[in-house]
């Protein structure tokens, strides 16, 4: 078992680099198939029922990608807003990290289809794949380029079209899963905004209970049918997310300097309502300080915590100075807990914008 902590460090270290900037959200952004596939239609696909589904994970319906859309253009569309968002051109994109474990390819990244399709000619660009967990690794990972000054602009998606990876036979996983995409743009600002600390962590020896096997795999360990097929032994799974998702919410928090009463939205991983209300219980956190859209997309894996972030900017949520906990589970097993101060400083808004006109040929 594997702990990575971090928390924003008060002095400058390294000759040449200061860690005296922060990671500022400046941009966001969603985007969700056309299709929605609701319980009733799962009745006809397996052996189910609505009210059994509610009952055991609060979901009633989940977006369904069309067979013009990928992972990849999903992250796409989603990046465009946050970048309009932001007010920054493709072209002034340092770094993109797409958070993915249903990638058009095994190679190129997605990452680098969609620094294509953007036109962000200068940006670096790669794939994490953390399960559930990779948009806060990914997250992370950018913030640490931007607070050691080596880049200003990254742009992080969550995406997935993993329905496409589903066994529409096997009811115990067909039922949980949704597909979409979201983004969010930081920028590099001196003023105390953006990620305030985090927790990484990994349990390799949990991988054996949540698992899919790739063309890589060896030919003795696919189906018989030789399709690759999700395995999950969702007890198990169940009683590890609540206890780590509540451990490195306390973590994280403690990690910022703050206490639960500081927190004023917590936005977990939409695997499962009754993980999520379990982790809240042992959090004792009232339910107006969470975030819960999983009844109406199910789990989008990796797009999951940033398409609840840009839902709760949309409604109002989210205002100025607060402070935000994104926590979340996956498959490996990994995990990570993220605290973000929200709050984005005038000249980074006057920044962006005059680099997106320049980029453009405006005055």
């Amino acid at each position: 078992m594997v702990y990575f902590t971090w928390s924003y460090p008060r002095e400058s270290r390294g000759k040449g680099q200061s860690l005296n900037n922060h990671a500022c959200v400046t941009g966001w952004g969603t985007y969700l198939p056309e299709r929605i596939l609701t319980n009733s239609e799962m009745e006809q696909l397996v052996d189910t029922s609505d009210a059994w589904i509610v009952e055991h994970t609060g979901i009633s319906q989940r977006r369904v990608v069309a067979d013009h859309e990928t992972t990849s253009t999903m992250a796409v569309e989603a990046g465009r807003k946050a970048l309009d968002e932001a007010g920054l051109a493709a072209e002034d994109l340092d770094l993109i990290i797409i958070a993915t474990v249903s990638p058009d390819n095994y190679y190129p990244s997605c990452a680098c289809q969609v620094q294509d399709s953007l036109g962000a000619k200068k940006a670096a660009a790669f794939d994490i794949g953390a399960g559930c967990s990779g948009f806060l690794y990914a997250l992370s990972t950018a913030s640490q380029f931007l607070a050691t000054g080596a880049y200003r602009n990254a742009l992080v998606v969550g995406s997935e079209a993993f329905t496409r990876t589903l066994n529409w036979e096997d009811r115990n996983t067909c039922v949980l899963f949704g597909d979409g995409a979201g983004a969010l743009v930081l920028q590099s600002c001196q003023e105390p905004y953006g990620v305030r600390s985090f927790i990484l962590g990994s349990d390799g020896s949990g991988g054996k209970l949540l698992y899919l096997r790739n063309l890589c795999a060896r030919p003795g360990d696919w189906p018989a049918d030789g399709k690759p097929r999700m395995y999950m032994d969702g007890p198990k799974v169940f009683k590890f997310a609540v206890g780590a998702m509540t451990d490195t919410a306390r973590r994280a928090i403690e990690q910022a300097g703050l206490t639960q009463s500081d927190i004023d939205l917590f936005i977990p991983h939409q695997a499962n309502l009754r993980i999520i209300n379990s982790t809240i219980r042992f959090l004792r956190l009232p339910e107006d300080k969470v975030v819960v859209n999983i009844g109406r997309f199910g789990n989008t894996v990796s797009a999951s915590i940033p398409i609840a972030l840009c839902e709760a900017i949309q409604e109002g949520r989210v205002k100025d100075g607060d402070h935000l906990v994104l926590v979340s589970f996956g498959t490996g097993f990994t995990w990570a807990g993220l605290v973000l101060r929200w709050g984005v400083p005038a000249e980074i808004g006057k920044r962006a914008f005059s680099q997106a006109g320049a980029a453009r040929g405006e005055a």
